[in-house]
């Protein structure tokens, strides 16, 4: 009888603090309205479990002494069997600055559809310069690839890097984006590519690092319109 009535105990609490379980898991997500009807979260999530039509991750460049992959990047590259540090080792995707990579997941491995690798180069000459850059790398990538769901992950600090602070590195990352994004709407306007399906750019961040990235990333959006209203509306090609 003891054992029963202990059962049944157990059994309700577990009922009770399920939900409470399930709801703290629920990823945390700051979002804010950027132009062309794009929207542009932080949310708390791992890359290798986003739900994403394109992920990108910045690369720095090899180390032939032996790269580092810490938490997520470790995560990431343990779930695709290995696939970015065979990469690397082998000297075929070397993270130079600019360096691009795309591919499809293996099936059974990461959720995002595809996957785009951009290098940043060297460690020690990584700035956040380099990150607005390759921003308007992904944006023109995505564009190109008509993703409508696209995910950035910095993953430096889980390269072993602490040169570039996590929130202004994001902020960069948006800046380069968000202006490439208008270049690229202006010319589908005028008719020369076709139009711009991107809706949602998702920051990914750590708990750590979650509010300042929020914020810095909000700011950064803020300024790249303010700059975007600034630039000439007149046709790139002469009429």
């Amino acid at each position: 009888m003891y054992h029963k009535t202990m059962f049944r105990v157990f059994a309700v609490l577990a009922f009770a603090v399920a939900p409470l379980v399930f709801a703290d898991a629920t990823p945390a997500t700051k979002s804010v309205n950027a132009p062309h009807d794009q929207t542009v979260a932080v949310e708390m999530i791992a890359p290798a479990t986003q739900t994403t039509d394109l992920q990108v991750l910045c690369i720095l460049k090899h180390n032939p002494a032996g790269d580092k992959y810490i938490e997520a990047m470790d995560d990431f590259n343990q779930k695709l069997h290995g696939l970015l540090s065979g990469l690397r080792d082998r000297g075929e995707f070397v993270g130079d600055f600019g360096e691009t990579l795309l591919f499809t997941p293996p099936p059974n491995s990461i959720t995002p559809k595809q996957v785009l690798l951009i290098g940043v180069g060297d460690e020690a000459t990584l700035t956040s310069e380099r990150l607005k850059t390759v921003g308007g790398i992904a944006a023109r990538e995505a564009t190109r690839l008509k993703a409508s769901h696209v995910s950035f992950a910095p993953a430096l600090r889980d390269q072993g890097s602490t040169r570039v602070d996590v929130g202004d590195g994001d902020a960069a990352f948006v800046s380069g984006w968000v202006l490439a994004c208008d270049t690229e709407k202006k010319l589908q306007d005028q008719g020369l590519q076709p139009p711009l399906t991107i809706s949602t750019l998702v920051i990914e961040a750590g708990p750590k690092f979650f509010d300042g990235a929020a914020t810095k990333v909000a700011g950064a959006v803020n300024d790249a319109t303010t700059a975007i209203h600034e630039r000439s509306a007149a046709p790139y090609a002469a009429q």
